[in-house]
């Protein structure tokens, strides 16, 4: 069911999305070579705990995945790019790092990714986490009252196709409001005109994740959890909790003046 949220319940999300925001920036400033996936974890539920908000990750079962989730952010490293379980794994000089959190705060909902490189870069990692985050950006422009998800869906695919990369839709962006996944489904490639209404007071993460060289993706056997590249190639992933107001999108996880 979609459901619209009236102005004050958008300004009761808010603390959320902060909370989210602040939580990302803080874990992407802290993380560096020698990091371990493991204390990223731990350093993350020590925050919820501060800030007295609830994971909703470490309860999450949905069916593509293998039982509780158990930790409280998602690490994805290099060739993972989606749900990746923290586990013992040290960041090397390099690797590209996407962290994917979402927390409940007084019962309202927000979720958040970023994809970093942890020391020397490739340009090809830099390219690929700039073409997502330009393909958010594009997604957001185009999530104007009056228009359908298709828009944002076709956004984000202009980017991704500019860019020479395939799209995988099996994934996408979603609602966001008490729980942490509802409808409507956004996918990352899509016809502009297309799909549900945007109207005023529909909240959504909107998440462009792609992949250097496939669209294609395999589970990690070892947790049943992690979604790697089929091919090895690397991905990256930015994603945003927006609503939908008469003046247009509110980023409610904006990062950007912290």
């Amino acid at each position: 069911m979609i459901e619209l949220r009236t102005p004050a319940e958008i300004d009761a999300m808010r603390p959320a999305g902060r909370f989210v925001a602040e939580t990302l920036q803080t874990l992407r400033d802290e993380v560096t070579v020698g990091t371990n996936l493991l204390a990223i974890d731990r350093r993350a539920h020590e925050l919820i705990r501060r800030a007295g908000a609830e994971s909703c990750y470490i309860d999450y079962a949905p069916s593509f995945g293998s039982g509780p989730f158990g930790k409280v952010i998602c690490t994805s490293i290099n060739d993972a790019v989606l749900h990746g379980m923290p586990h013992d794994y040290a960041v090397r000089d390099g690797d590209l790092v996407t962290l994917d959190f979402a927390v409940s705060v007084d019962g309202w909902v927000a979720d958040s990714a970023v994809s970093f490189v942890v020391g020397t870069p490739r340009d090809e990692d830099l390219a690929l986490i700039e073409t997502t985050e330009r393909a958010l950006a594009a997604g957001i422009a185009a999530a104007q009252p009056g228009g359908k998800v298709g828009d944002i869906s076709a956004a984000i695919a202009e980017v991704a196709h500019g860019a020479g990369l395939s799209i995988n839709t099996d994934f996408g962006g979603h609602g966001v409001g008490r729980t942490m996944h509802g409808d409507p489904h956004i996918p990352n490639n899509g016809r502009a005109g297309r799909g549900f209404p945007l109207k005023p007071g529909l909240v959504v993460a909107i998440e462009p994740w792609f992949l250097h060289t496939t669209d294609k993706l395999k589970t990690d056997e070892d947790d049943g959890w992690t979604l790697r590249s089929a091919d090895g190639s690397r991905g990256a992933h930015s994603e945003h909790t927006i609503a939908i107001t008469p003046d247009g999108p509110l980023i409610l996880t904006d990062r950007s003046e912290l």
